[in-house]
């Protein structure tokens, strides 16, 4: 055979507890004991490379979520204006007042956005740290989803009101009155949601 039990002879018996969780047990030898304030600071626990992440996230879902309510609200009121301009032309121009309406809901998402955005903080050149905490940054995901789901609302709302209010008042002049009222409380969601986001984008904590 290749292997003969006289090629063994001499050789040391090993300890197995080497091997195992038993090192200190069998060889002798203390391992040392490393606690995690050996391997993180407070900086890098309340600053981790993840927290701009979520400040990004803010910003996105602030303008996304807003344009998406003011796309919703210009199509849906479109389609009414555009339904009664076939009979009434001449009422185009005094109905337009929703499209104008969701429209704004995206400049609500666009200043958040930007407000948003001078708060982020870029890592430090050279040691890749951050001084952007996640403190921070949840408050910037959570000013950014107030005006983004705020707006989407308030979007719904007005292009469902912008379409049957308008054809409504292509019909019958004296419902316009009626449709502005319900379309500004509708607009109210929206700015709702954009005072709490500037008011949350001011909560801020930095890693120094």
């Amino acid at each position: 055979a290749f292997w003969s039990m006289e090629s063994w002879e001499g050789v040391a018996p090993l300890k197995i507890g080497v091997f195992g969780p038993h090192v200190a047990r069998s060889s002798g030898i203390t391992p040392p004991v490393v606690s995690m304030s050996d391997t993180t600071d407070s900086t890098t626990e309340n600053c981790p490379l993840s927290a701009p992440f979520f400040g990004f996230m803010g910003v996105a879902s602030a303008l996304v979520f807003a344009n998406i309510g003011a796309a919703y609200g210009t199509a849906k009121s479109g389609v009414g204006i555009a339904s009664m301009g076939v009979t009434n032309p001449e009422k185009i121009m005094r109905n337009l007042i929703p499209v104008v309406m969701a429209g704004v809901l995206g400049i609500y998402g666009l200043i958040v956005a930007v407000i948003l955005n001078q708060g982020l903080e870029t890592p430090t050149e050279g040691s890749g740290k951050t001084t952007y905490s996640s403190y921070t940054g949840f408050a910037h995901l959570a000013a950014g989803l107030c005006c983004g789901l705020s707006g989407l609302a308030a979007g719904m709302a007005i292009g469902i009101v912008g379409d049957a209010g308008v054809r409504a008042v292509g019909q019958q002049d004296k419902l316009f009155v009626g449709m502005i009222l319900i379309l500004i409380f509708a607009e109210a969601l929206g700015l709702y949601g954009l005072i709490v986001a500037i008011i949350l984008s001011q909560q801020s904590f930095s890693c120094e």
